[in-house]
C-alpha cells in the first residue's frame, strides 16, 4: 500500500525543522497506538513503598527528550523510562534509565 502522492509531496517540501516536527508527532502516535515493552514504548503502572496515607500509584512511561543542542541532528533521543507520582500535593518523576527496571514490569 502506497502513500497518498499529494502526501508525500508535501512532505518532501518541508524543511529540516517541520521534518523533525513530524517524525516526534508520528512516534508519538505509534508509541501510544501500540506501547511494547520490548521497543522500550509504553505506559504501565506499578504500587510503590506505603505512605501515611496509604500506597504511592506509580505511573511508568516512556518518553523521547530533546537534548537541546542545537547542532544535534539526532534528536529526539531515547526512548527513556520515567516513573511519575505524587508526593505533598506536587507531581515527581524520577528518571530510571534506557530499560524497564524488572521491578516495574507486570
Amino acid at each position: 500500500m502506497g502513500l497518498d502522492k499529494s502526501l508525500v509531496r508535501a512532505v518532501r517540501n518541508l524543511d529540516e525543522y517541520e521534518l523533525r516536527r513530524l517524525v516526534i508527532y508520528a512516534s508519538d502516535l505509534l508509541d501510544s497506538a501500540a506501547p511494547s515493552e520490548a521497543d522500550g514504548d509504553g505506559d504501565t503502572s506499578a504500587s510503590s513503598g506505603a505512605t501515611a496515607q496509604g500506597s504511592t500509584e506509580v505511573r511508568v512511561r516512556s518518553q523521547r527528550v530533546r537534548c537541546s543542542k542545537p547542532s544535534c541532528t539526532r534528536c529526539p533521543h531515547g526512548p527513556y523510562w520515567y516513573a511519575y507520582w505524587r508526593e505533598g500535593g506536587r507531581a515527581r518523576s524520577r528518571y530510571l534509565g534506557k530499560r524497564l527496571p524488572e521491578e516495574y514490569r507486570r
